[in-house]
């Protein structure tokens, strides 16, 4: 999911519901979970790849900071 960022990788569960779970393993201390959320629409709503950003932009400040 390079619109949300560098490294960022979506898991598509299709049972019973669409669920997906963004993620990211960049970084060397951990994976991080960006935005887990169940998908009603073809297309991945605004709203999530939105929170999914934000949460990176935190983790790329707390990686920078922390190392």
């Amino acid at each position: 999911m390079q619109s949300v960022g560098p490294g960022a990788v979506e898991i598509r569960i299709h049972e019973p519901n669409e669920l997906r779970v963004i993620y990211v393993m960049k970084f060397e201390h951990a994976v991080y979970v960006l935005h887990a959320f169940e998908k009603k629409t073809q297309k991945t709503p605004q709203k999530d790849l939105n929170i999914a950003r934000a949460a990176y932009a935190e983790i790329k400040k707390h990686e920078a900071k922390n190392g």
